[in-house]
């Protein structure tokens, strides 16, 4: 079962801020090793506290935030950003 990947405009204007190299690896990530695996939380990881509604990914010092709608198979990507920043919200 393939997921579908969105971006929510805040992520989609975060990821073109960054370098046309890490955008590729970043969807190339999200389209080879999420949309297509069968259970996405098998490569993430959940959050805890404030921000326990969403699932993170890692592309090296990159992190991607998102949350994982099982009813229409989506993968909602809310934001994406360097480590030292993405969670600061």
């Amino acid at each position: 079962m393939a997921w579908r990947i969105e971006f929510s405009h805040a992520a989609d204007k975060a990821l073109q801020t960054l370098s046309a190299d890490i955008q590729r690896r970043i969807v190339r990530f999200l389209r080879e090793r999420v949309a297509n695996a069968e259970n996405p939380r098998e490569t993430g990881e959940a959050l805890k506290g404030n921000l326990r509604d969403y699932w993170r990914y890692r592309v090296g010092d990159y992190r991607i935030l998102c949350r994982l709608e099982d009813d229409i198979v989506t993968v909602f990507v809310v934001h994406v950003g360097h480590r030292r920043e993405v969670y600061k919200k």
